[in-house]
């Protein structure tokens, strides 16, 4: 037990921070995807409403569990990081040392700034690539209507 401690000790923080650019970098990568296809897509060539869904709302689901999720990574960093300090307290004989606390606090929060510096984002194009997709199936249905009309 005392070694994982001492490896959490070590690494935690590359652990929660790289798995958050890892988040960061895919949620980007599917933004910048679903950017250029909804700015492309020509509604005319879908026959059904339920096939153009089917590609309109491609990835919107993973930006938003990104989005959804990355602050609870971060938590996870900040509660193993609080964890890691009282085990420090613990064994530190009785000598409490009130710098080195709040020092190994704050890094501790660093990692919830971070979670929700990815999530902010990712909510944010979430909300704007569904305005598009909505945007787009609106363009559909008009040129229907239009088309059955004649």
């Amino acid at each position: 037990m005392f070694q994982f401690l001492d490896f959490l000790q070590q690494y935690i923080d590359y652990i929660i921070l790289g798995l958050l650019a890892i988040m960061s970098f895919i949620m980007v990568w599917l933004v910048i995807e679903r950017f250029i296809f909804l700015n492309k897509v020509n509604v005319a060539e879908y026959d059904n409403v339920h096939e153009l869904d089917i590609d309109l709302q491609r990835n919107l689901t993973a930006i938003s569990s990104i989005g959804s999720n990355a602050p609870y990574v971060g938590l996870l960093g900040t509660v193993i990081g609080i964890l890691l300090t009282f085990y420090e307290l613990g064994h530190s004989g009785g000598e409490i040392d009130a710098a080195s606390i709040m020092v190994h606090l704050s890094l501790a929060l660093k990692a919830t700034a971070v979670g929700i510096l990815v999530a902010i984002p990712s909510m944010v194009f979430y909300n704007g690539l569904g305005r598009k997709v909505e945007v787009n199936r609106l363009k559909w249905f008009a040129l229907n209507e239009k088309n059955a009309s004649k």
